[in-house]
């Protein structure tokens, strides 16, 4: 039997490498989603959205801060991807 600290590094492990599950783009009803969302919609990684935002917004999204953290507007993912 595994102790309490075994079991729960082998679930944080398991849960860290399980693909998130998001909604399709077109029923998403929120003005904006975070960076893990916006990279599976776009099919890039989440860093590679951060990168864009760092650099002045050189990527095919504007990215807004909210409180210091990334938001990506669903009406941008919609219109780069072409979803109605």
């Amino acid at each position: 039997m595994q102790t309490t600290s075994t079991q729960h590094s082998a679930d944080t492990r398991s849960a860290a490498t399980e693909p998130q599950q998001f909604p399709p783009l077109e029923l998403v009803n929120r003005p904006t989603v975070p960076t893990e969302q916006a990279a599976h919609y776009l099919n890039r990684r989440p860093q590679t959205l951060r990168t864009w935002a760092m650099n002045s917004g050189t990527g095919p999204v504007p990215c807004i801060r909210i409180n210091g953290r990334l938001a990506w507007p669903v009406s941008e993912l919609r219109r780069v991807l072409g979803v109605a």
